[in-house]
């Protein structure tokens, strides 16, 4: 889903860049350069997409980035259901992103 938000920007001629990060604890471990050509330390408009809890994601994001995040307990309905309500599908992200942009 980040990556058709991410196709949809392309299309409005907005660049942007996807970064799977599946482990805050092993990129930490990682070499400062290698951290800073994965998180560009230019870039400072950036936004985490969690299905899970957001909690964290502030260290990554930055003071001028948002998260994207499922902080609730509770809710049950099929996933597609879900992702819809809460805005976890390519075009709500990508107007998050438009939006975050816009703020920054």
């Amino acid at each position: 889903m980040v990556v058709e938000a991410g196709k949809l920007l392309a299309a409005e001629g907005i660049a942007c860049r996807a970064v799977s990060f599946p482990s805050w604890e092993l990129f930490e471990k990682q070499a400062q350069a290698y951290r800073d050509s994965v998180l560009l330390p230019e870039v400072k408009v950036r936004l985490a997409v969690e299905m899970g809890v957001s909690q964290g994601w502030e260290k990554w994001v930055g003071c001028q980035g948002a998260i994207h995040g499922f902080d609730r307990y509770g809710t049950s309905a099929p996933f597609k259901t879900l992702y819809e309500q809460f805005g976890f599908n390519p075009q709500a992200i990508a107007e998050k992103a438009k939006a975050l942009l816009h703020k920054g």
